[in-house]
């Protein structure tokens, strides 16, 4: 029993042997670049091995004589020799390639990637039809390479004016796996686009709305949110077309006597109107950040109302996915009014300190801190520049009369 067990040791460790030579004969034949030169030495050093052993062993037998054996000597170095022609150079170029490739790389081949320069080259030259077929030749290999298909959709759109026909590209891109958030809201921009080119509002916007649904919860869908915000009618872009004579209105008059000539220069929009026109705005699309942003500045330049404007800074703070150095500016905002409107320390620090602890890698975090540093400085320099009205004097006392005794 003992003896079968060894015997079927020994044929299992064999076995093993014999595997793992093969397999590294395998590794070698199929990472080499001349898989037939390299089964020739194989074959070439076996028949070697066994011929030149063969016929050693009959050369230098046992009755070899002094003269036999250094014609023994002299056999070996010659089948050394040609071992070492077949070999060495092989074994050169190997180690060579190891060194080379610590500073070249490797010989790995690049990675097989599509090549868009011929498709290029025809649409530059106006041979659209042909510039399709060489894109969908390189989309055949990498079926999902998002630069090919927008590229596809592009022309489709831009050159073939075939806005359907590039939406079905900017879909079937979308539908595949795999792709990022940035890449789909790319493509979904794209289409807005080139709907609103040729005045399709309601397409531009359902491309747009197709953001959020797909990525939720995103950058990319808070910025898909202020486009459609601000998407115009589709009466305000055939006007911006249309060639329409711009009445010029009478210049003003002795505009030098003017108490504030730079009253002119001014916005003549009524702020209680641009503000109901915001508050009427926001109700269709709560997410507009420059809307809400307006209408805080109303509130508090216009009508003095920090704290309704507070409030709408506050909705802006709390929005989800909202750019950090927009949320951090938004805190310097709020500080700036509350500073002008004389809240304390202890509110202004709060403030700017909301700064600190929400972005403390962005740059507006030492920004606030330097502020917070200064804060004291600034609001004793506030006390100071207020204004003392030292009475009321009678208008045009100067061209009055000569004063009488």
């Amino acid at each position: 029993m003992e003896m079968m067990l060894r015997i079927a040791w020994g044929m299992f460790v064999m076995l093993a042997a014999i595997a793992c030579v093969v397999w590294i004969l395998w590794r070698l034949l199929k990472n080499s670049f001349d898989p037939a030169a390299l089964i020739f030495r194989w074959v070439f050093t076996i028949v070697m091995i066994g011929g030149g052993y063969a016929f050693l062993n009959w050369l230098i037998g046992p009755d070899a004589g002094p003269g036999e054996k250094i014609a023994g000597v002299l056999a070996g170095a010659v089948f050394g020799l040609m071992f070492a022609v077949l070999w060495v150079p092989a074994l050169i170029s190997k180690v060579s390639d190891i060194i080379g490739s610590l500073f070249t790389g490797g010989s790995e081949p690049p990675a097989p990637e599509p090549f868009y320069s011929v498709a290029i080259g025809r649409r530059k030259q106006g041979k659209f039809k042909e510039a399709i077929y060489e894109i969908q030749q390189q989309l055949e290999r990498f079926p999902t390479d998002v630069t090919g298909q927008m590229m596809l959709a592009d022309i489709q759109a831009d050159d073939l004016k075939d806005i359907p026909a590039a939406q079905l590209t900017i879909d079937r891109l979308c539908a595949q796996p795999g792709h990022s958030a940035p890449q789909i809201a790319n493509a979904f921009n794209a289409l807005a686009d080139w709907h609103l080119k040729v005045q399709d509002v309601d397409a531009a916007r359902a491309a747009l709305e197709q953001i959020p649904v797909r990525l939720p919860n995103t950058d990319q869908a808070q910025y898909a949110a202020q486009r459609i915000a601000h998407l115009a009618s589709k009466e305000t872009l055939l006007a911006a077309h249309e060639h329409r004579p711009i009445a010029m209105r009478a210049g003003i008059k002795d505009i030098g006597l003017l108490k504030d000539p730079m009253a002119v220069l001014r916005p003549e929009a009524n702020p209680a109107e641009v503000a109901g026109q915001l508050v009427i705005h926001l109700e269709q699309h709560p997410a507009d950040n420059e809307a809400r942003e307006k209408l805080a500045v109303i509130y508090a330049e216009h009508y003095q109302r920090p704290d309704m404007a507070i409030e709408q800074l506050e909705q802006l703070v709390a929005a989800p996915n909202q750019p950090g150095k927009e949320v951090a500016r938004w805190l310097n905002v709020m500080a700036d009014i509350q500073l002008r409107n004389g809240a304390d320390y202890d509110t202004i620090h709060a403030t700017l300190q909301r700064v600190i602890d929400r972005f403390p890698e962005l740059a507006a975090a030492q920004m606030a801190q330097q502020r917070i540093d200064l804060l004291r400085l600034e609001l004793k320099g506030k006390e100071k520049s207020q204004v003392v009205k030292l009475g009321s004097y009678e208008k045009d006392i100067g061209l009055k009369g000569p004063r009488r005794s």
